[in-house]
């Protein structure tokens, strides 16, 4: 009874663990030399493998009909949360650390909350603590970011018996450090973050034309694929750029396909039909947590001050917008219920 009470926490912990597998085994791979346009085109192709013949049998009984200007929604989707994206996130690699790509994640609630305000999507309830909760929490959130891309201090010592023993194989991160901060990563990381907020604002009303949700992710990894192709060829012309070996770029290329694409989506989805959205949104700062232990282990990672000042923003952000949100649909689940009695109220007084 205990392990089937605790499925969801064990589900999640899972997910936030690939996903922190993820921007490991990316920062691996786009460090060793891999073309990030390229590393995308491969991810796509090994998504779109491993969803098109899940998405054909388990919606075989409920295909949507697809229309053309649908179908052109799919494509803009794609190119903007997906391609333009992964794209971006992946070039951000090479000037950040895995780390970082892990904590900015934490970003996404708050990124998405401001955008829905801009478009009249969300309201602003000034009046409510929960409105307050949700606007502090971004605010907190996106400060959090900036204190970790940009404040370092002091570094935490913790693991100082374990970096010292690695100081040779450390050198060109010291070395790299002491000629300057690279603001290309964390600002790169930051947009897109925005175009994915973008990505899952744009998902609401496509998927009331089309309900069926994996063959609607299976088409926009197609249409995404087909657009990382043109990028890439555009950008390199080198063959031997796109040759796969059995090394760490088919790991991660296939890791990102099909485990964070295919395994996990049915993972998430399964969680938030058991616990609702917010439970699974609670476990984001997971995957930094293990991610950051990772990387001083495996990359010699130093933390700062400010990296941990920054993370405790960030989840404390994420947390204040998840509360707000969680109580606000709570009121309006009460204001529901309220508005259906007083409906069979006045029925039964007509009768």
């Amino acid at each position: 009874m205990a392990y089937e009470s605790n499925k969801a926490y064990i589900a999640m912990i899972i997910v936030q663990a690939i996903y922190a597998g993820m921007a490991l085994l990316s920062k691996a791979s786009i460090s060793s030399g891999m073309n990030p346009f390229i590393f995308v085109v491969y991810r796509q192709a090994f998504a779109t493998l491993s969803l098109f013949p899940i998405a054909c049998y388990v919606e075989r009984k409920n295909v949507a009909q697809l229309s053309y200007t649908l179908i052109w929604k799919i494509f803009f989707s794609s190119l903007i949360g997906i391609t333009i994206c992964l794209n971006m996130y992946y070039h951000a690699l090479n000037h950040t650390s895995a780390t970082f790509a892990a904590a900015a994640t934490n970003l996404i609630p708050a990124i998405t909350f401001v955008i829905a305000i801009v478009l009249r999507i969300e309201r602003m309830y000034i009046k409510e603590f929960h409105g307050w909760a949700k606007l502090i929490g971004s605010i907190v959130s996106v400060s959090g970011a900036l204190v970790f891309a940009f404040v370092k201090g002091s570094p935490v010592n913790f693991m100082s018996w374990y970096i010292s023993s690695g100081q040779v194989g450390s050198t060109s991160n010291q070395s790299s450090s002491k000629e300057g901060f690279d603001y290309k990563g964390p600002f790169m990381i930051l947009f897109a973050n925005i175009l994915w907020s973008c990505w899952s604002i744009m998902q609401a009303p496509i998927m009331k034309e089309y309900p069926a949700k994996l063959s609607l992710i299976t088409l926009q990894c197609f249409f995404s694929l087909i657009q990382s192709i043109v990028a890439a060829i555009a950008m390199e012309r080198n063959l031997s750029s796109w040759k796969l070996g059995w090394d760490v770029n088919l790991l991660s290329v296939a890791y990102c396909g099909v485990i964070v694409t295919a395994f996990t989506y049915w993972l998430q989805l399964w969680s938030i039909e058991k616990r609702g959205p917010v439970f699974t949104a609670m476990f984001t700062p997971l995957a930094l947590i293990i991610t950051a232990i990772v990387s001083t282990f495996v990359w010699k990672e130093t933390l700062y001050i400010g990296s941990v000042c920054g993370a405790l923003l960030l989840a404390g952000g994420l947390y204040g917008v998840l509360w707000g949100k969680n109580k606000e649909l709570d009121g309006k689940i009460i204001e529901q219920k309220l508005e259906e009695e007083t409906t069979l109220d006045s029925i039964k007084t007509q009768e």
